[in-house]
């Protein structure tokens, strides 16, 4: 809809009127003001256009919005399609719409509308009213943006001029349980002083955004929040750079780290109550030339609950994983980067077992997830207790299975390998970009290829990609070009094991719904499991190199973290996109298929 082109057509404006208006506009200025230097009113002008499309008009007041009608529609499909609650009237919602030439609009809000069960009522607005709207959801900037009001307050109203960063946070715990946002004994949320605000509304926002990991980076003239969603970085908030070092501060005295200490890394943790729910952050900060910069990974211990059916696994490895796990003893390796879910797989894999007939021990750096019936201890290297030393001690606690946090060393690596030659499954991860290179990684460690091939169970690499929204992927038909690139994918697999793939029918690209703009929400891991068999023995002991374990594991008919990504973007679980994030050659880009 082109509102200010309606009132040329109906006589309202001239066409020199329509350019001034634009003009006017594109400096902010408010719209009634500007119709009204040219003698139109603005309820009139709205009431006409909406008269052209048999729909009612407003002009909203002050506030704009009833904001208990928010809940209905979420913020990110109210930006999307350009519509937003208004009030209650009569049992219908009422809603108001900039466009009402935006079909995808209105079949998104009969969408809602069913969903929520509540009839709607569509009325016509300002694009200016829109955005007033829009402002009233309860949002980062605007929070965050008061409480830097408070905090320049303060600063002003403090005896003797301004006080130092850490002087204004040590300040604010001073106060005690008054100002208290989140305390390193998982207390719930309260919010009074200003940088306690500002720290602990970041925290807030970045929990119920799903966020598994938070970045504070100052720069010469600004500090960027950034929020790590899905695996991508996305700038949430930019604060002023005289406010870096109170956050810093605050940030520090909740994670227990020295605010006195600038110029090296330090590392801590703390936890909060939020929702009823315990979230632990680890902290990591780091000196660069504007200031420190900090990390905060988030950790929501009702991921602990994740089960090995919702991470990911397809029917066939979920059988493989669950039949492993059923050895007596072995090594059970989760190979990746940080940040691919290795945890989550691994925790979700001692979930299932039997934790009242066997005693299940775990040496963690950190201990991340809580797990009911296991004995979990956190590693401290600065005392001497690392994984060689605790797992010395855990083989004099009458373990059965035994749980290591990462194979970081050979001390660790041979240890974990004796371990299971005297009759214990081991549990650990190994920080490979694949399943296959885990074992030349165990041997560049210094564990011996005959050590490895009778104690290895097997390796699971994983990495995590989007998933589609229900109804959020748009299908497409597979090319002839697309084929090409899958037979290539697949050339070398045995034809015993292609027969079992799936029909290469559609792909699937993100689409947008009514309740998930972007297509996709959250993530899924994508999996290759190399498992140990006598052929594979036989390489390990005499050429234990990445190329001759694929080609014996790739004959056993092991698939791909790719080629599990490509199944399921068939099945429509991940977008086709995300295929080419798991490296190997390229597929035919969008404007090719």
């Amino acid at each position: 809809m082109n509102f200010l082109g309606l009132l040329v057509e109906k006589g309202v404006l001239s066409a020199k009127d329509r350019a001034s208006v634009e003009a006017a506009l594109a400096e902010d200025k408010p719209l009634a003001d500007v119709l009204s230097e040219h003698n139109v009113v603005l309820a009139d002008a709205l009431s006409l256009v909406g008269s052209a499309y048999g729909i009612p008009s407003r002009v909203l007041g002050d506030p704009p919005a009833n904001q208990d009608v928010f809940k209905y529609i979420p913020i990110e499909s109210a930006r999307h399609y350009g519509f937003v609650p208004l009030d209650t009237v009569d049992g219908a919602l009422e809603v108001g719409i900039t466009d009402p030439d935006n079909i995808e609009a209105i079949d998104a809000l009969q969408f809602i509308s069913g969903k929520i069960g509540i009839p709607y009522k569509v009325t016509l607005i300002t694009k200016q009213d829109f955005e007033r709207v829009i402002a009233g959801y309860k949002n980062l900037t605007g929070e965050v943006g008061r409480a830097l009001s408070e905090y320049e307050t303060t600063k002003q109203a403090a005896p003797g001029g301004e006080k130092s960063a850490a002087e204004l946070s040590e300040d604010e715990t001073a106060l005690g349980e008054e100002i208290l946002s989140l305390s390193s004994k998982g207390e719930t949320l309260k919010e009074d002083a200003p940088v306690t605000k500002i720290v602990s509304t970041i925290l807030r926002y970045a929990i119920e955004g799903h966020s598994s990991d938070v970045h504070v980076e100052p720069s010469a003239t600004k500090t960027r929040v950034r929020f790590r969603v899905d695996g991508a970085l996305h700038t949430s908030l930019e604060l002023p750079a005289k406010v870096h070092e109170a956050v810093v501060a605050r940030i520090k005295i909740l994670a227990k780290l020295r605010l006195d200490e600038k110029r090296k890394p330090q590392d801590g943790r703390f936890s909060a109550v939020v929702d009823k729910r315990r979230i632990d952050f680890r902290v990591s900060t780091f000196p660069t030339e504007f200031g420190e910069k900090v990390v905060m990974r988030i950790l929501d211990q009702s991921d602990a609950t994740a089960t090995l059916d919702s991470v990911g696994l397809s029917d066939v490895d979920l059988e493989e994983v669950r039949e492993m796990m059923k050895v007596p003893y072995g090594i059970i390796l989760i190979a990746g980067p940080t940040g691919s879910g290795k945890s989550t797989t691994l925790f979700s894999m001692l979930s299932e077992l039997d934790r009242e007939k066997f005693n299940v021990v775990s040496l963690e750096d950190p201990v991340e997830y809580q797990i009911s019936g296991v004995a979990q201890s956190q590693v401290r290297p600065e005392i001497g207790y690392t994984f060689a030393s605790g797992l010395r001690s855990i083989l004099r606690q009458d373990p059965d299975i035994i749980m290591v946090g990462e194979i970081r060393d050979k001390e660790t690596a041979v240890l974990a390998v004796q371990a299971a030659l005297t009759g214990h499954l081991v549990f650990s991860t190994i920080h490979t970009n694949t399943a296959v290179g885990a074992i030349p990684r165990l041997v560049d460690m210094g564990v011996d290829p005959f050590l490895i091939a009778p104690t290895l169970v097997a390796v699971i690499g994983q990495r995590l990609v989007r998933k589609l929204c229900e109804g959020g992927g748009a299908s497409f038909p597979i090319t002839e070009s697309l084929t090409e690139f899958l037979d290539r994918e697949f050339a070398d697999l045995p034809q015993e094991y292609r027969a079992k793939l799936p029909e290469f029918k559609q792909f699937y690209h993100a689409a947008p719904t009514p309740t998930c703009p972007n297509g996709t929400r959250g993530r899924t891991a994508v999996f290759e499991i190399l498992r140990m068999n006598k052929d594979l023995e036989q390489i390990v002991l005499k050429e234990p190199v990445e190329e001759k374990i694929y080609a014996a594991a790739r004959a056993g008919g092991m698939l791909t973290m790719r080629e599990d990504a490509i199944i399921k973007a068939l099945d429509g679980q991940i977008p086709f996109e995300d295929i080419n994030t798991l490296g190997g050659e390229l597929f035919p880009e969008d404007d090719q298929v």
